[in-house]
């Protein structure tokens, strides 16, 4: 039987956040919790899956970029992704060359720059 709510702990984890980060978008009205017995946060299967929706990965990064691989420089071990977004700006990511390959990565191709602390992550 699947679960019908989350403890606050449990949808962190699914959401692939801090429980603190949960807190906090509790308190900016992001997701709604209601309050057991006991007056814990809990998060119902529903909402979990909404916000899955919104943010498939589960990344907690505010920084996302949408844009279209220019170029792609593979060499050794790494690869370096150039990508046009679509605000006035570039952003160059290196990655591994495996995730290059895993994503499929070609010029042309639609993807996200996201930003996070002093790295630039690529998602699909």
């Amino acid at each position: 039987m699947a679960k019908e709510t989350y403890s606050a702990s449990e949808a962190a984890r699914a959401l692939g956040v801090s429980i603190d980060t949960l807190r906090r978008w509790d308190r900016a009205g992001k997701i709604r919790v209601e309050r057991d017995s006991a007056n814990r946060r809990v998060v119902s299967a529903s909402e979990v899956e909404r916000l899955r929706g919104e943010d498939r990965r589960g990344m907690s990064a505010r920084n996302r970029l949408r844009g279209v691989v220019r170029d792609v420089r593979v060499e050794g071990l790494l690869a370096q992704v150039e990508i046009d977004v679509t605000e006035p700006a570039r952003v160059v990511a290196l990655i591994t060359r495996e995730s290059a390959e895993e994503l499929g990565l070609r010029p042309g191709e639609m993807v996200s720059g996201v930003v996070k602390a002093t790295s630039v992550m690529i998602e699909r």
